[in-house]
């Protein structure tokens, strides 16, 4: 009922609206004509035969007949009334049965339906709308971003050019505004002048019309855009686009890193001043089969263990906490206690024997050779790491020293591609069910190698690692990361990987309390990284240290830990 109003006046000021309407008239006009006619005739023929009816009874007669309901209760007994009842059959077929239903579809439902979808998907946004992102297109990586936004409080709209998608959208719970991407008036509609970001993802060639033409109008607001070949950056950035980013090419390149013999040692995710966050496998370290404790990590480097992933899975860092050789430490502290953390634990060294036994005599497995998988690729031969690529199209193979021709899920490929002395599998196909298989497929053949799997969405990371995947990187998540920390670049406030790294104040229930008396981490699942007091920065604080309510606390934990410790410790 909301939107009645919209679709009568739809029905009033559309030029063609009003066109249709006028001729619908007409058609019922001429519909009413043969009525009256039909029932005077109707009338004359019944004096004719000696019977005197109505003018309602000849009303009657005509829509019944006319309609070929034909109750039977009136009839003409001579052969001219037959003939008459026949022709005024006939008459009712063609436009009762045939014309009008057609009619009344093409002039009036029709237009209707197109004035309740119009409704829906509006064309502009409100005057007062401001501080909101402008997204080109949903895919996984936006979805992503949508639910990042909502909880950070940003408010989106996705400009669509297709109607029938936008209600499809609208019907999915999107805020979706129909648009052209070419035409400028699109953009004031959509107030780009107060937006707070432009987020075009869709193809090269939309996301430089979008660019240029928002660039026309206005030079201020930011555009963040995705380039899919390597020689659109430039054209791109020629656009006027403010940051061009290759999410591809980002996610090879972040698969290839994680590889054996590369990322051995901590590898930075995260940078506010002097506080640096940083991953860190234990596969093949001296910190494999002990626990946190054990390992006196911080006395040795300084560094604080914040969390481990395990397949997927962020746990908080409990003193008797096993690192497995599938763990992936999550540090704290600064540059220098980071090298500290690498000199004492990392197998990450030019001159580290088995870095050298490892090159010498095992590849990586790369499965999948499009951008993906070729980024990746030029990862690893920027560490000098040997590699073979499995590919199924031909058009893909640019030489036979490093690809494979052939299906990923056949056993005798694999063998070919060596799947049996590879130090690491790297699956980067754009198929995440495919992904699945081969993460399945290659734990079997090879309980002990290293599997490393791209995800496309971010439901699918879990069944990689149920799958048998060492690790897995989410092009969802890290794209929507990207977009979030260019949106944000003042603020600590960020997601990475499925951690919050948020900024809170202790409030009355933590001040003059040791964190150690708090039991933070125990009742929260968070770990304080870092607080600033005075305009200091401290890292890694004392857990002995007083904390006073001024000071501003630097927390890392799951999404669920933040939302907890703002339940518990969160100001009235």
């Amino acid at each position: 009922m909301k939107f009645m109003p919209s679709q009568l006046s739809f029905f009033l000021v559309n030029k063609k609206a009003v066109r249709n309407l006028r001729l619908l008239s007409r058609f019922f006009l001429i519909l009413g004509v043969f009525i009256i006619a039909y029932s005077i005739l109707f009338h004359v023929l019944m004096l004719y035969e000696g019977n005197d009816y109505s003018w309602l009874t000849g009303v009657y007669w005509t829509l019944t007949v006319m309609s070929t309901l034909g109750f039977g209760d009136i009839t003409f007994a001579s052969d001219l009334g037959r003939f008459f009842s026949i022709v005024v059959l006939l008459t009712g077929i063609v436009y009762l049965l045939v014309m009008m239903p057609f009619t009344f579809i093409r002039f009036f439902y029709a237009p209707w339906l197109e004035a309740q979808a119009k409704a829906r998907t509006p064309r502009e946004l409100p005057d007062d709308k401001a501080n909101h992102v402008i997204l080109t297109n949903l895919d996984s990586m936006t979805e992503n971003l949508i639910d990042k936004l909502a909880r950070y409080g940003y408010a989106y709209v996705i400009l669509v050019d297709d109607p029938q998608k936008a209600l499809k959208l609208h019907d999915l719970g999107y805020k979706a505004v129909v648009g052209d991407y070419g035409d400028p008036e699109t953009y004031e509609r959509l107030r780009v002048r107060k937006a707070a970001l432009v987020v075009a993802t869709s193809d090269d060639l939309i996301n430089t019309s979008v660019t240029f033409t928002i660039r026309g109008m206005c030079g201020t607001v930011p555009i963040a855009a995705n380039a899919d070949e390597e020689h659109s950056v430039d054209i791109l950035q020629l656009a006027g686009c403010t940051h061009v980013l290759q999410f591809m090419k980002m996610l090879g390149m972040g698969l290839g890193r994680r590889t054996l013999g590369v990322c051995m040692g901590a590898s930075t995710i995260w940078r506010h001043g002097e506080l640096l966050i940083a991953e860190a496998p234990a596969m093949r370290t001296a910190l494999e089969g002990k626990t946190i404790a054990e390992t006196r990590l911080r006395e040795k480097t300084g560094v604080t263990v914040v969390g481990l992933w395990e397949r997927g899975k962020f746990m908080a860092a409990h003193p008797k906490a096993l690192i497995s050789a599938s763990t992936l430490l999550v540090l704290a502290g600064s540059e220098e206690q980071l090298k500290n953390f690498d000199a004492h634990f990392s197998i990450y060294c030019e001159n580290s024997i088995y870095v050298e036994q490892l090159s010498a005599r095992t590849h990586v497995l790369i499965l999948g050779g499009g951008r993906v998988g070729n980024a990746a690729a030029e990862a690893l031969e920027e560490n000098r790491i040997p590699y073979k690529i499995v590919e199924k199209s031909p058009a893909m193979i640019r030489d036979a020293e490093h690809f494979i021709q052939g299906n990923a899920a056949d056993i005798a490929v694999l063998h070919k591609a060596g799947i049996m002395e590879a130090r690491s599998v790297l699956i980067t196909t754009h198929n995440d069910d495919m992904n699945v298989y081969l993460t399945i497929y290659c734990r079997s053949l090879r309980p002990d190698i290293q599997i490393i799997s791209r995800a496309n969405n971010e439901r699918t990371v879990s069944k990689l690692h149920r799958a048998g995947a060492d690790q897995v990187m989410s092009y969802a998540s890290m794209s929507a990361n990207r977009i979030l920390n260019l949106l944000m670049p003042d603020q600590i406030l960020m997601d990475v990987e499925g951690l919050s790294i948020f900024r809170a104040a202790p409030g009355p229930m933590l001040a003059e309390k040791s964190l150690g008396e708090s039991h933070l981490r125990e009742t929260t699942g968070c770990s304080v990284v870092a607080l600033t007091r005075s305009n200091e920065l401290i890292l890694n604080p004392d857990p002995r240290m007083p904390l006073a309510e001024e000071d501003e606390l630097i927390l890392i934990g799951t999404v669920d830990a933040e939302k907890k410790f703002m339940e518990h410790f969160g100001r009235e």
